[in-house]
């Protein structure tokens, strides 16, 4: 491959990785969905399928040669160049959505609430023949996001641990095209404190998130491969009923900030609006 072509490819996947980024920082919007738009879905979950934490075992060893061997292996350049942007994106989108939330809240809440609905509508409609046992996974998903977004309100605070978990859970967006990373650190309460780290360059916390994303990485992706394969309606009709039950932190902030009917409701429908556009962009 030529430098200029090589350069050119580069540039390509970093701007797939600033799309990517850029959803993943807005609940509701999956960068993984983003990944199998553009095209490079397959790529990255083949290469995060490759990462092998034994690569460590050849660097400890001074075996260089076999850890070379290993980072071809998970298409390193790649992985880097996407990464890059992606975290372009999130410095740049956390000011933006803290500005919204600030002075914009019921808007800007309504509208996270109009992408999860039906991003949660667009997933269950994967599940061809969901039967009374997808509908009962349903439910579950549907009362556990209920109650455990209720516990946003116990606080576990944002203590380092807790933030690595964070991390660990929101790796779930990079594997499942319909979850989003900022979904998942809304429901266990990190989001704004996550996007208030990235602004100021916090970086005991963004390095933790990170640590926690990789090791969850290491250990998730696997298994969430599995059970896609094995038990795809079960895994989908929870998760669905999961980001279903979700809306009722959202709605709770929402009200905060003034009425989702009256000042919301266009904003809600827009949210529901944007994810039909990139569902159709998909299917196309």
């Amino acid at each position: 491959m030529t430098m200029r072509r090589e350069l050119r490819e580069h540039a390509g996947i970093y701007l797939r990785g600033l799309m990517m980024g850029a959803c993943d920082v807005i609940p509701g919007v999956s960068g993984g969905t983003i990944a199998l738009i553009t095209g490079i879905y397959e790529r990255l979950i083949g290469a995060i399928g490759a990462v092998d934490p034994g690569s460590l075992k050849h660097v400890l060893h001074g075996d260089f040669g076999a850890f070379r061997n290993d980072l071809e292996k998970i298409d390193f350049p790649f992985l880097v160049v996407l990464l890059a942007g992606i975290a372009t994106a999130f410095l740049v989108m956390s000011g933006v959505i803290l500005y919204l939330l600030g002075y914009h809240g019921v808007e800007t809440y309504s509208f996270f609430i109009g992408l999860i609905i039906a991003s949660a509508v667009v997933l269950f409609l994967e599940i061809r023949s969901p039967g009374l046992a997808g509908l009962a996974f349903l439910l579950a998903g549907t009362v556990a996001g209920f109650f455990l977004t209720g516990l946003g309100h116990l606080d576990a605070g944002h203590s380092l641990p807790v933030i690595f978990l964070t991390g660990m859970v929101a790796i779930c967006a990079m594997v499942l095209p319909g979850i989003s990373g900022a979904y998942m650190t809304l429901i266990l309460n990190q989001y704004e404190f996550m996007l208030a780290a990235l602004k100021s360059f916090a970086l005991p916390e963004i390095v933790t998130f990170m640590v926690g994303g990789l090791t969850g990485l290491l250990l998730f992706t696997k298994a969430l491969k599995y059970l896609l394969k094995n038990h795809k309606t079960a895994m989908l009709a929870f998760l669905t009923g999961l980001m279903l039950g979700s809306t009722r932190m959202l709605s709770e902030k929402a009200a905060m900030s003034g009425n989702i009917l009256v000042d919301g409701g266009i904003f809600l429908v827009a949210g529901i609006v944007v994810i039909g556009m990139v569902e159709y962009v998909k299917r196309r």
